[in-house]
This record gives C-alpha cells, sequence and structure tokens, in this order.
C-alpha cells in the first residue's frame, strides 16, 4: 500500500514537474509560432469563428422552412354572457303572431366550448426556398473567408510587432555597450584630468553624453515595454504573460529573401478581399433570382385533426363524449399583379450585382497600386540596408585603425571610443533598415495575399 501511495506522488510530482517546464518552455515563441498562438487566441478571430458558427445556424433555420411544421392548439372557452341572436318575430312561419311584433332575442351558443387540434403543414413548392438553399453553400463560403480575412489582418499585426520588439532589444543592446564604453572613458578621463593632462572641461563633456546615453536607454527600455504589451495584445496573450522572442533578426537570410520576392508574381485570387468580392457576386446573383422567383407559385399543403365538445355544466364537458373533425388542404398561391413591386426589386439587385463588379474592378486596380508601391519600398529597403551594411564596414574598419594609431602612440583614447560609438551607431542604423526592409516585405507579401494561408 505505501508504495502504491509513493508511485502515485512520484506520478502526480512528475506530472506537475513537466506541465512546469514545459510553460516554461512556451513562454519563448518564434515569429511563426506567434502567429500560430494569435491565430488561436485573437479576440478579433474568435469573433469570426463566432460569425461562422452562426452562420451555420442560419443555414439552418434556412433549411427548417421546406421540413415539415406541426403545431397543437387547446383552447377551453367559458361564455360568462352569451351572446343572442336577433330573429324576426315570425321567423317560424306562425300565422297567428302580428307583423309588428319585435324581434326575438335567441341566446346562440353554449356556456362552456372546449377544443384539442393539431396541424401538419408542408412546403411543396417555393422558388424563393430552393433558391435560398442554394445560398446556403455560399453563405456559409462567405463567412469562412471572413474567418480568413481576420486571420491575415491578425498575422500581420503580429508580424510587425514581432520586428519592432526585436529591433527595440537590438537598440537596447547597442546602448549598453555605449554606455559602457563611455564610462570606461569617463574614469581614464577623470584620472587624467586628476594628473593635469586634461582639462575638466573634457570631463564635463563625457558626463553629457553619459546622461544623454542613459535618457536614451531609459526611452528604448519604454520602447521594449510598449512592444512587447502591443505584441501580447496582438497575440491575445494575457498581458501578465510571460514572453520572449526566440528568432533573432541577425540570422536573417539576406539573399534567399531577395531571391524569395523577386520569384513571386501577382495574382488576385490569392488576396482573400478579392475571393470575398466573388463570393459576394455569387450571392448578389443568388438575391437577384430569388426575387425573380417571386413571380412562381407556392404550393403548400396542411393537414389538421381535432376534437371538440360544448356544455351548459363545466363538468358535462369533459365527461361528455368529444366530436372528431379533420380537413386537408392544399393551398396554391399564384402571384398575379403585385404593383411593380417585384420589378423595382430587380432592379435595385441589379445595380447592387454592378456595384459589386464595379467593387472588383476597383480592387484589382488597388492590388495593382498597393503590389508597386511594395516593390518600390523593397527596393528602396534593401538600397537603404546596403549602404548601411557598407557604412559599417567602414566604422568598423575606422575603429580598428584608431585602435593601431592608439596603440603606437599617434591618437588618443578618445579618438578610440568615439570611432567605438560611431561603429556602434552604424550598428543602430544597420538594424533600423533592416527593420524597414522586413517591414516592407510584410507589406509585399500582403499585397500579393502571401502573407498567410491556411494550409
Amino acid at each position: 500500500m505505501k508504495n502504491d501511495q509513493l508511485i502515485r506522488g512520484s506520478m502526480a510530482f512528475l506530472a506537475i514537474l513537466l506541465s512546469f517546464v514545459h510553460s516554461r518552455a512556451q513562454e519563448s515563441y518564434s515569429l511563426a509560432e506567434a502567429v500560430d498562438y494569435a491565430i488561436k487566441h485573437n479576440l478579433n478571430i474568435k469573433n469570426t469563428q463566432l460569425d461562422a458558427v452562426s452562420a451555420e445556424a442560419r443555414i439552418g433555420e434556412i433549411r427548417a422552412a421546406g421540413l415539415p411544421q406541426v403545431s397543437a392548439n387547446f383552447n377551453l372557452t367559458d361564455n360568462l354572457i352569451i351572446q343572442r341572436v336577433f330573429l324576426p318575430a315570425n321567423a317560424f312561419g306562425d300565422p297567428t303572431v302580428p307583423t309588428d311584433e319585435p324581434p326575438i332575442a335567441i341566446p346562440f351558443g353554449i356556456k362552456y366550448a372546449g377544443s384539442v387540434s393539431s396541424t401538419l403543414n408542408q412546403l411543396i413548392f417555393s422558388g424563393s426556398y430552393f433558391i435560398g438553399l442554394k445560398a446556403a453553400a455560399t453563405y456559409r463560403e462567405l463567412a469562412q473567408k471572413n474567418t480568413v480575412q481576420s486571420k491575415v489582418t491578425v498575422a500581420e499585426a503580429v508580424t510587425k510587432a514581432y520586428y519592432s520588439a526585436q529591433v527595440a532589444e537590438e537598440r537596447a543592446k547597442l546602448l549598453d555597450l555605449n554606455i559602457g564604453r563611455v564610462d570606461s572613458l569617463m574614469i581614464e578621463t577623470k584620472a587624467m584630468n586628476a594628473s593635469g593632462f586634461v582639462e575638466l572641461l573634457d570631463v564635463n563633456r563625457i558626463e553629457v553624453q553619459i546622461n544623454n546615453l542613459r535618457t536614451e536607454r531609459q526611452k528604448v527600455q519604454n520602447l521594449i515595454e510598449l512592444s512587447y504589451a502591443l505584441l501580447r495584445y496582438q497575440m491575445g496573450m494575457p498581458p501578465q504573460e510571460s514572453l520572449k522572442l526566440s528568432d533573432n533578426i541577425n540570422n536573417v537570410n539576406l539573399d534567399s529573401l531577395n531571391t524569395s520576392i523577386q520569384q513571386s508574381g501577382i495574382s488576385y485570387e490569392n488576396r482573400i478581399e478579392y475571393s470575398l468580392l466573388n463570393t459576394q457576386e455569387k450571392l448578389a446573383g443568388l438575391d437577384l433570382r430569388n426575387i425573380r422567383a417571386g413571380y412562381l407559385p407556392t404550393v403548400s399543403a396542411s393537414l389538421g385533426y381535432g376534437h371538440n365538445n360544448g356544455r351548459d355544466k363545466f363538468g358535462d364537458l369533459f365527461s361528455s363524449r368529444w366530436f372528431n373533425s379533420s380537413v386537408l388542404s392544399l393551398n396554391v398561391n399564384i402571384p398575379i399583379f403585385d404593383g411593380f413591386t417585384k420589378r423595382y426589386q430587380i432592379d435595385q439587385k441589379k445595380i447592387a450585382l454592378d456595384k459589386v463588379k464595379n467593387s472588383q474592378l476597383l480592387l484589382k486596380q488597388s492590388i495593382d497600386l498597393e503590389t508597386n508601391q511594395a516593390n518600390i519600398n523593397i527596393k528602396n529597403a534593401f538600397a537603404t540596408l546596403e549602404t548601411q551594411k557598407r557604412n559599417l564596414d567602414l566604422a568598423e574598419e575606422i575603429v580598428r585603425v584608431s585602435k593601431i594609431k592608439y596603440k603606437e602612440g599617434v591618437g588618443s583614447n578618445i579618438e578610440v571610443i568615439n570611432a567605438e560609438s560611431s561603429f556602434k551607431e552604424a550598428q543602430t542604423n544597420y538594424f533600423t533598415a533592416l527593420y524597414d526592409l522586413m517591414i516592407a516585405k510584410v507589406d509585399l507579401s500582403k499585397a500579393r495575399g502571401e502573407l498567410y494561408s491556411e494550409n
């Protein structure tokens, strides 16, 4: 017994430990994992998914109209004051009754009456119903595409927020290095000032530089916190949950990125917005057919069966015999003239269909413009990145030469530190250009409809 308890306790502890390790491991997210997390947790996507579920319920409602409709009715009536019917005095043909005698008021009815009945209604033919069934599948398709569109929007927002957080962290690292170098310079300069080799003004200038760097470092730290807060928001992650980024923006393969961008072309069908308009065109066409179907007759059948009874005493109502009744009817409704109502409705639906087609053409033009702009932006981003890379190489070479001069006694320590500071500034510019390139790549992928795919 003790061994069993020990085993169960060990297994429970192991399960808790594995759960803890798993939760800790999930704190670090790559870009793909962050997008996948957002697809599962973002509230906007959940709302569009709920709309898709609601669409299924709406489709079921449309189909239910063609199924048998059964209803039951129970009625119990107490005629508190029985209505009277007025008849002529000689209504029964009695010749002895004077012609000027007032009418006879005869009670018409009984005190208590009851009835129980049920009715079955079945739609046999309705043009609008059959068109509605065809529209149901299109309506489902529209709801699903709305969900995909929401996912594309969220994927774009998460990707840009991810890159923003990465660049903010790189800027913080560079500022920490700069602050460390300037602190070292401050110590050396104070020592040289104490020895009388430099003026106090040089110390004050370096102190101003340190203060500015520390102020900028605090601003960048605030930017990091804001970037992570934005990323959590876009991902649908609770604000208090830990989040780390596993991807490194320094590991981006620029040659591969440039090749993949040049290989891609424009396809309107890849854009979910264009696909949505195609579905809306189908719905507009079905809507037009639905109005035209109103000219067709509607056929339905109904079957009713019931019992009724009537007595002057309430107790006799349930102790006496109830009488059966049944009715079978076929209903045919043939529209003849509606004052041109459907004609004007058809004109409106035709206009709505033309507007959808115009929207398709406008969207094509918009996609062309977005793609051209994205292509130009990414070309500029590549050019800027190449320039910053050259500046980075030059700054690195200046640092190398400055250190050699300092070691040989022909340069100053300040010259070395300034060169290193310029080198790190060139690194900052390089990462900023890299961020602009990644954002331009996201915009181009979105313009081409390649940012997110369900496959």
